[in-house]
């Protein structure tokens, strides 16, 4: 057993969700009272029938055992539980492991220099190599006098919507916009 874990760290949603389940009374959520309640604040059924999830599921929850609840399932406990705008972020937070929420590194886009000879070979025409967000990775010397009517020439969507020669540039600026966003679509 690994015993460098701390089981509040290890479980970071199950610990906030019993604690604000323990902080809500069952008539601040609108259900009756009846005798004595041998736990604090609402049971782990009244949320699970408040937020629309079997009692099994939202025990996972709070046990761990379940580690990605959707978007969906979230909401409806955040809604069953009455939290407000800064405990919903808390509760994404800590609902979204790590590894889930970071994005693979940027990585640079580059040409390299097989591809960079071939556009300079091509004198008679423009020619340029796009990334994924439609940056200008490389041009010959065609396409860099071509685009000289533009503040800068370094990415096609912003070359479209953001610079006014892009109206004069394009013989129906319209259709060139659309074929810009759904190139960045794909």
């Amino acid at each position: 057993m690994d015993t460098d874990k701390h089981p509040a760290t290890e479980n970071a949603l199950g610990g906030f969700l019993r604690a604000r389940r323990a902080q809500l009374r069952p008539e601040d959520a609108g259900l009756p009272t009846s005798g004595r309640r041998r736990v604090p604040g609402l049971r782990r059924e009244e949320v699970a029938t408040l937020a629309g999830v079997s009692t099994d599921y939202y025990m996972r929850l709070e046990q761990g055992r379940e580690r990605h609840p959707s978007r969906q399932v979230l909401e409806a406990v955040a809604k069953a539980l009455r939290l407000d705008d800064d405990a919903v972020a808390h509760l994404y937070r800590v609902a979204t492991p790590t590894a889930r929420r970071t994005r693979r590194a940027h990585r640079v886009e580059r040409v390299g220099p097989h591809l960079r000879r071939l556009l300079d070979t091509w004198s008679a025409t423009p020619a340029f190599v796009l990334g994924n967000a439609l940056d200008i990775l490389a041009r010959n010397q065609l396409a860099a006098a071509l685009f000289a009517g533009f503040m800068s020439c370094d990415n096609l969507l912003r070359m479209t919507f953001l610079d006014p020669a892009a109206r004069h540039f394009y013989r129906d600026w319209d259709r060139a916009a659309e074929s810009c966003v759904a190139a960045l679509r794909r």
